[in-house]
């Protein structure tokens, strides 16, 4: 399970991306052209551009490497390219793919990803309209089937517990639909990890809820956060 420490921390606690694992890659022709797209999970610019890199020596016998990316839980850095397709006709149709997928209704919140679209001409030309829908539908086709990931901000609580105790609590946390995570030893007492909701309420309902569970001879005491990846249902 994928997951590293956020600092500093983003106005977003959820977003969607790319289920982590290898690039996505799809294909359509449109008259004769062929438009790859490849979808690569990226958490920063110089990840995007190695990307890009990488395909343009792959494919260096493509006309053409169009890309775009969007970053950050807050999806702040946004960039697209056309790579000499006419101004507009490319990296933004691609860019505006990504930025308005739903991910659930009323929702659109995919980041961390890089789509290129390499184009092989087939020898039509296929005017300005024609390639803003290329692009557009290259993009939305490929993450029409690309498998993705709920990305949420967690914060690690620890519950210091006796061994005799602690597999029953943890039994009992993990049967209140609680997500744990590593359990350490020590000496006299077993530190269990929950991650939980970054959010005061949630946390004040986790803390009630350990209370109940303990007959009150345990607490809660939070840590730091976590971006950890929840499969989509």
């Amino acid at each position: 399970m994928p997951e590293d420490v956020v600092s500093p921390e983003s106005r977003a606690t959820v977003y969607t991306t790319l289920a982590a694992g290898p690039e996505f890659r799809h294909e359509i022709e449109v008259k004769r052209s062929r438009f790859i797209t490849v979808l690569h999970r990226t958490g920063d610019e110089e990840s995007a551009r190695s990307v890009l890199a990488g395909l343009r020596k792959e494919f260096h016998d493509a006309r053409h490497h169009c890309s775009a990316f969007v970053l950050g839980p807050d999806r702040d850095v946004q960039r697209s390219n056309d790579d000499g397709e006419p101004s507009g006709t490319a990296g933004i149709p691609m860019l505006d793919a990504l930025l308005k997928r739903e991910t659930a209704p009323g929702v659109a919140d995919l980041s961390d990803v890089t789509a290129v679209v390499v184009r092989y001409f087939g020898g039509v030309l296929l005017g300005a309209g024609g390639l803003v829908r290329a692009y557009s539908e290259s993009v939305t086709a490929a993450l029409d089937r690309a498998p993705l990931a709920q990305r949420r901000r967690l914060r690690i609580c620890t519950v210091t517990v006796p061994h005799a105790t602690a597999g029953r609590l943890e039994n009992d946390l993990r049967a209140a639909g609680y997500v744990m995570a590593e359990t350490s030893y020590e000496a006299q007492t077993t530190v269990l990890r929950l991650a939980l909701p970054d959010d005061p309420a949630g946390l004040a309902m986790a803390g009630d809820r350990l209370a109940a569970l303990s007959a009150g001879t345990a607490a809660l005491l939070p840590g730091e956060t976590e971006w950890i990846d929840v499969p989509l249902s």
